[in-house]
């Protein structure tokens, strides 16, 4: 058995760990364990690699290895979960960007040795840099308004579909150009820096007019793009694992942007188009009305409530997250528990600001997987729910999305909150939520507010807990 055939099986190898770590990744039980099958996967492709291709500089490499590990760690160990979106953005950004430079590296490696490109090499690194620039500037502008750098709300200005029709029309003749010219100098190199030039500036009208509340779909789609760069430069340097592993990253990204768009019953075209959440939805479109007060409760009296409650349906937004109030909703289901109530999580696709946001909050606060309910699930039982207790969710739990006609969100499925006999929800203050749509369920009769920090306020609610066990 030859050295090629020996990389080829490693490489197999590697991409059977891939898939089974990306299945263990579905259940809580299991995600540990498919993140580190996964990681030794990508430690196996890494180290045949360094034997498989000519390397330049193992010091250069080793350099790079120590400078990402630290830089890694510092990540892992600093990062809060507050600040996992956008640190999904910009490392959906990184992994473009690098494809990019595999393909930009592969060009001047050609153009260095005076031969036009073939075709297919032309056309896969065209396609690497087109994709990892998208990627690139569009997960650094997401970046900028999941950390609040940037404003959530969309930035919109006239002729911007037309704009950016006109960048993928140039992109597209550029494109062209380059894989007919082989990437030659002159009017290939030309194309070539149009293509990288244009890629970056649509990367960032292409987010530009997505609003907050859409930004799950807008990390799931960039994940995905991350995954189709990452593959184009699989292809740029012929190395099957790249493939097998941008493929895995691509389609799973598609997948699940088609099933965050399913979630709020809309298009991704509609999402990437619409301007969602800009100043003329906010109030939920022209003729809406919104009728009713809200009526403000007290911890002792949310206490009163949930003390006579037997089943409690427990609804977590990015306001949990804004507050780390994971360990503390744990807590106060515990108790609940103990005081003989049934207490479950209902969990609704778009929730928080990044696919399956809530979920990762919760494995971390230790919360029982089972205890976790999909929205489908959880919509028939919820007249039968004595509390609904609302933690910084706006649009997920919003009755416009049923109700009223002229909201950008209608039509949008929603967790049911509002049928619950009585709904707590938990809020800052009285402004509208990150999409800027003002939540109905707040002026309804059987809603009360309990306001402030979240983790503040179910402490208080849980301190009356405590309390009465120890009397």
């Amino acid at each position: 058995m030859n050295v090629e055939t020996l990389i080829n099986f490693a490489y197999i190898v590697a991409s059977i760990l891939f898939i089974f770590g990306l299945k263990m990744l579905g259940r809580q039980s299991t995600a540990r364990r498919g993140n580190l099958i996964s990681s030794l996967g990508m430690l196996l492709a890494v180290v045949v690699t360094l034997f498989a291709q000519e390397v330049v500089s193992y010091q250069w490499i080793l350099v790079g290895l120590g400078v990402g590990a630290v830089i890694g760690l510092a990540c892992a160990r600093l990062i809060k979960m507050t600040s996992m979106p956008e640190m999904v953005a910009l490392l959906n950004g990184f992994g473009g960007l690098a494809s990019l430079l595999v393909g930009w590296a592969e060009y001047a490696k050609t153009l260095a040795g005076g031969e036009a490109s073939s075709t297919f090499t032309g056309t896969v690194i065209f396609l690497a840099v087109f994709i990892g620039g998208i990627t690139f500037t569009g997960s650094l502008y997401a970046f900028g308004k999941l950390s609040g750098k940037l404003s959530g709300k969309p930035v919109l200005f006239g002729g911007q579909q037309i704009v950016n029709g006109g960048l993928v029309l140039g992109l597209v003749v550029a494109g062209g150009l380059y894989v007919i010219n082989g990437g030659a100098p002159g009017m290939g190199t030309n194309a070539f820096y149009a293509c990288l030039a244009i890629a970056f500036i649509l990367g960032i009208t292409m987010v530009m007019p997505i609003g907050g509340g859409d930004m799950p779909v807008v990390i799931s789609m960039l994940n995905s793009l991350s995954g189709l760069a990452a593959c184009a430069a699989g292809f740029v340097i012929l190395n099957n694992v790249l493939i097998v592993a941008g493929c895995l990253v691509g389609t799973s990204g598609v997948i699940l942007t088609i099933i965050m768009c399913k979630a709020m019953n809309r298009s991704l075209a509609n999402v990437l188009f619409s301007g969602f959440g800009s100043d003329g939805a906010a109030a939920g479109g022209e003729g809406s009305t919104i009728e009713g007060e809200l009526k403000p409760i007290s911890a002792e009296d949310s206490f009163a409530v949930l003390e006579a409650a037997r089943n409690v349906v427990i609804v977590p937004g990015y306001g949990m997250a804004v507050s780390q109030a994971q360990h503390v909703v744990r807590e106060l289901a515990e108790m609940l528990e103990n005081n003989g109530a049934e207490v479950r999580f209902a969990i609704h696709p778009v929730a928080g600001r990044m696919p399956g946001h809530m979920n990762v909050l919760l494995a971390e606060a230790n919360v029982p997987y089972e205890q976790l309910v999909e929205m489908d699930s959880i919509n028939p039982q919820m007249p039968m729910v004595d509390v609904a207790v609302v933690i910084g969710a706006n649009d997920v739990v919003n009755p416009a999305a049923a109700r009223d006609q002229s909201s950008p969100i209608y039509g949008m499925p929603i967790i049911k909150a509002h049928e619950a006999h009585t709904v707590i929800c938990l809020k800052r203050g009285k402004g509208a939520g990150f999409s800027g749509i003002e939540n109905q369920l707040f002026l309804l009769p059987n809603t009360r507010m309990l306001y402030g920090d979240a983790k503040a306020s179910l402490q208080g609610v849980v301190s009356e807990f405590k309390a009465i066990a120890e009397a």
